[in-house]
């Protein structure tokens, strides 16, 4: 797990020789590439709301499959829709497909979706947006996905638009007092996403799915099906190997310094 921000000024190879990150000769040579860099969010140190939210999400995860109680991951990520100005070059036998650099900008989608670790369950849709009332609909939608359970124990971010107060300003207080008693909620701290396992559902599509340019909601519908499809046959299940354990040792520098 990464979380310090930004590059460092420079490498060292081998022997100690010191390469700069400035597209030098010696950059080059030695397979650097400085026009890329690698960005990770950094959650504050010492912090005790960081690490009482994060410890009580990977206890969520170590809890052992019970169909009454799911563990289930919630996310939404926007999209943005581009289409290619000129048609893409087919390739030939050992060949790549070839594609200009220009595109137009259509606009953006947003993507929902829930995947349960333990038993690949999982699902994924297109919206036009995301508000309140969107949010709203997909804690519906969940539920609807599984009506046995006694209760669903969610993780997701800790946004503004995910209350329960969503579910009033989108259904009758009957629904939404029936829709918030379906649910155990658990937040991932902020600068914490990477706890939620979704998020390797939406590393997965990216891969797997959206590496071609996709100008309208249509056709993202489409691709996002597709993959969606394969993903349930093949029920992907996900183990997270990190534990509370791990975090008091890898992640120490987050832990408050106890005084006497």
């Amino acid at each position: 797990m990464h979380f310090d921000a930004g590059e460092p000024a420079g490498a060292l190879g081998r022997r100690g020789q010191y390469f700069p990150r400035d597209g030098s000769e010696n950059a080059e040579k030695n397979g650097l590439k400085p026009h890329l860099k690698t960005q990770w969010c950094s959650p504050p140190e010492q912090n005790a709301g960081f690490v009482c939210a994060m410890e009580d999400v990977l206890d969520v995860y170590e809890r052992p499959l019970d169909a009454a109680y799911p563990v289930v991951c919630l996310d939404e990520k926007p999209c943005q829709l581009i289409r290619d100005v000129w048609q893409p070059v087919q390739p030939k036998a050992g060949q790549v497909k070839r594609e200009d650099s220009e595109y137009e900008r259509c606009g953006t989608a947003n993507l929902f979706g829930w995947v349960e670790p333990l038993t690949g369950n999982r699902d994924v849709w297109v919206t036009d947006q995301r508000t309140s009332v969107d949010d709203a609909h997909a804690l519906e939608r969940l539920a609807v996905a599984d009506p046995d359970a006694t209760k669903i124990v969610r993780v997701q971010d800790n946004l503004s638009t995910q209350s329960k107060a969503a579910l009033y300003r989108a259904f009758s207080p009957e629904k939404a007092r029936t829709l918030a008693q379906r649910f155990e909620v658990h937040f991932t701290p902020k600068h914490g996403s990477w706890l939620n396992i979704q998020a390797l559902e939406w590393s997965a599509l990216a891969r797997q799915a959206l590496k071609a340019r996709v100008g309208d909601k249509e056709a993202l519908i489409k691709v996002v099906d597709h993959w969606l499809t394969r993903r349930r046959e093949r029920a992907v299940c996900i183990c997270w190997p990190f534990t509370t354990g791990d975090a008091r040792r890898k992640l120490s520098r987050l832990y408050p310094t106890l005084t006497d």
